[in-house]
């Protein structure tokens, strides 16, 4: 761009380059050609972005269209996160778990006249896009708008909707030319989830510094302001909701610039360079979303969503290392001729030859009971714990009678039904046959591992109390199993899950003696 004298008063929008006066002449002209040149030379060394494509020729009489880059997608400081997040939750192999997203409104209440709504209205949509990151994991239901598909469903109801092909409905009946509908098409969700943008918060911060002599200097400001999101994901069965998010971004711009303000004779030099910029606020919006979708999914597959969104190095999980071949076991000594032998080697022969489990009591087990795993091998020799959704079979092959007892959620305290189960579990404990009672609670809790164990303990006891209440010898109490609470519990059946099995040992034969013949022996 070349300086044209006829030009009265020039904007440049980039450099905001305003003089007020007149052709200026000599050192004030030198001077202002020589600023100009700067400025443009610094435009024309600036970076070029990508090439847009190419807009098509204008017809007779149109004005050439103005394009800029090419779309790309939205990439957000929140895509390593997700990434790292999916590929932990593939190498898990847990269950696809289903999502829906109800309405993320806008509750700030920020509008404006001349520029409408401050905030997007649009988070549930950022929300699908952000579940959308996570690719094969989770299975997305579409529920915030559903009109297309509730209107032809009225279609098929009322025999109006058709695919181009004819049906057979009934035998020996001429085919219909509408789609038949029985019901049952629409898969359900497992969670949704829900919230809104709820504050926005202008001008938290700003300052700068602004320095001038003899009218020539230069500016520095900046400001921040914020915005805050709450969220929370729910069970779609039992309208529990699981976990609960709040988080805020803040968003920072400044701006700097610089200026000359003087005489050069008669003639005036008015020059003034800047620029301003600050992070979108819509953008800052959907990182807020994108990092409280994260930890809503983490809270869920019990994986730490931290961890990703930190950027720490996430250690995937260390396979079972295959235990060495055994040695052939040697021949088995007789019990007359070596019964030493036979005590040292009882440790081997249990891991070989198959043996009931060593059943500790009550107190101790859950005393015991740590989330920790043993590193070293030995603990192989205790036998593993079978599978959470097993129990029955577990119970049928050791010819257990089984039962189950139900607990609130992020309570000790029984339900209403495991209340009244307990006479009915006594009743059981007075055979001779053994019972094993399954510990269960419905899906929802969302705790810390060492809390998780603490409640686990604290349920077994209050369970051992009242069977003991209720004449049980703490004796015939054994604590069978107990979960892991650095793992996520096995969803089973109707949303509920177990984490422990308490086994009571039936009664002895003498103990169910008539109480007066055990007088009369005693009276003799």
């Amino acid at each position: 761009m070349l300086w044209n004298p006829e030009l009265k008063a020039m904007n440049v929008t980039t450099h905001r380059l305003t003089p007020h006066a007149r052709w200026l002449s000599r050192p004030a002209a030198v001077t202002a050609a020589l600023l100009t040149a700067m400025v443009l030379a610094a435009c024309s060394s600036a970076p070029k972005k990508a090439e847009a494509p190419a807009a098509p020729e204008p017809a007779n009489n149109e004005v050439q269209t103005l394009t800029g880059s090419a779309p790309r997608a939205n990439r957000t400081p929140m895509d390593p996160a997700f990434v790292c997040m999916s590929d932990r939750l593939q190498q898990q192999r847990a269950k696809v778990f289903s999502v829906a997203v109800g309405d993320v409104k806008d509750y700030t209440g920020k509008y404006s006249q001349t520029e409408g709504n401050a905030i997007t209205q649009g988070g549930s949509l950022m929300i699908y896009s952000a579940l959308g990151k996570l690719g094969n994991s989770v299975r997305l239901h579409e529920r915030f708008d559903t009109r297309i598909a509730e209107l032809e469903l009225a279609y098929a109801d009322r025999r109006q909707l058709g695919d181009g092909q004819v049906h057979n409905i009934e035998a020996g009946k001429p085919p219909v030319p509408w789609v038949p509908y029985f019901g049952g098409t629409i898969l359900r969700s497992d969670y949704y989830i829900v919230g809104g943008i709820t504050e926005v918060n202008y001008n938290i911060s700003s300052g700068g510094a602004e320095v001038s002599i003899s009218n020539i200097g230069g500016k520095r400001r900046t400001y921040t302001m914020n915005v805050g999101v709450d969220l929370r994901i729910v069970d779609s069965r039992s309208l529990v909701v699981v976990k609960t998010v709040s988080l805020q971004k803040q968003i920072v711009g400044e701006e700097v610039g610089a200026g000359i303000f003087r005489f050069f004779g008669t003639e005036l030099l008015d020059l003034n360079i800047g620029a301003k910029r600050q992070e979108p606020l819509q953008l800052a919006v959907r990182t807020a979303i994108e990092q409280g979708v994260l930890e809503l999914v983490g809270a869920i597959t019990g994986e730490d969503a931290q961890a990703c969104i930190s950027g720490r190095p996430v250690v995937a999980p260390v396979a079972a290392t295959p235990a060495p071949a055994a040695a052939p076991a040697p021949a088995k000594p007789d019990a007359k001729t070596a019964p030493a032998a036979k005590t040292a080697d009882k440790p081997k022969d249990d891991k070989a030859t198959p043996a009931p489990a060593v059943i500790a009591p009550v107190a101790a087990a859950v005393v015991a009971a740590t989330p920790a795993r043993p590193a070293t091998a030995p603990a192989a020799a205790a036998p593993s714990p079978a599978p959470i959704n097993a129990g029955a079979a577990s119970a049928a092959a050791q010819g257990l009678q089984k039962t189950q007892v139900m607990f609130e959620i992020n309570s000790p305290s029984m339900t209403g039904a495991g209340n009244g189960n307990m006479n009915a579990l006594v009743q059981a404990a007075e055979q001779s046959q053994d019972v094993e009672v399954e510990l269960l609670v419905r899906e929802g809790e969302n705790l810390p591992p060492a809390q998780r164990l603490q409640l686990y303990q604290a349920r077994v006891r209050m369970l051992s109390d009242a069977l003991v209440a209720r004449g049980v010898t703490g004796s015939r109490l054994s604590l069978m199993w107990l979960a892991d609470p650095q793992q996520p519990l096995t969803r089973g059946q109707s949303g509920l899950q177990s984490f422990a099995r308490l086994v009571i040992k039936g009664k002895p034969a003498t103990d169910k003696q008539d109480p007066r013949a055990a007088d009369k022996r005693t009276t003799n």
